[in-house]
C-alpha cells in the first residue's frame, strides 16, 4: 500500500555531494518513520540513517555521522538524505524504508522499500 522510489543517485567524485530523494505514493508518510539503507557489491544491506514520523529525532550509522543529514518533508510525502564529504566507501545501492509507528535502525522492522539508487564514488 505504500511504495517508495528513490532518486538522485549518481557518480560523483571523493570529497563530492549527493542529495537523495524518496517519494511516497498510497498513503501518507505522516505516521511513519523512515529509514535509509545502503547495500555494496557482496555485502549485505546496512542500517544508514532514521528519523521519527515528527522528525524530532534522528539516527546515523557511526561511519556516516557528520557527513550525511536525514529529513523529511511529511506535506510532500517524501523523504531526503543529504551527502556530503563522499569517499568511495559509500559507493553502494541506496534504499530508503518505511514503517509505521517508532523510528528503527534494524533493517528487518521496515515493511515497505523503494527500489534503489546507485551512488558512485571515484577516488
Amino acid at each position: 500500500q505504500v511504495q517508495l522510489v528513490e532518486s538522485g543517485g549518481g557518480l560523483v567524485q571523493a570529497g563530492g555531494s549527493l542529495r537523495l530523494s524518496c517519494a511516497a505514493s498510497g498513503r501518507t508518510l505522516s505516521t511513519y518513520a523512515m529509514g535509509w539503507f545502503r547495500q555494496a557489491p557482496g555485502k549485505e544491506r546496512e542500517f544508514v540513517a532514521t528519523i521519527t514520523w515528527s522528525a524530532s529525532n534522528t539516527s546515523y550509522a557511526d561511519s556516516v555521522k557528520g557527513r550525511f543529514t536525514i529529513s523529511r518533508d511529511n506535506a510532500k510525502n517524501t523523504v531526503y538524505l543529504q551527502m556530503n564529504s563522499l569517499s568511495p566507501e559509500d559507493t553502494a545501492v541506496y534504499y530508503c524504508a518505511a514503517k509505521p509507528g517508532i523510528w528503527s535502525t534494524v533493517l528487518r522492522s521496515y515493511y515497505y522499500w523503494g527500489q534503489g539508487t546507485q551512488v558512485t564514488v571515484s577516488s
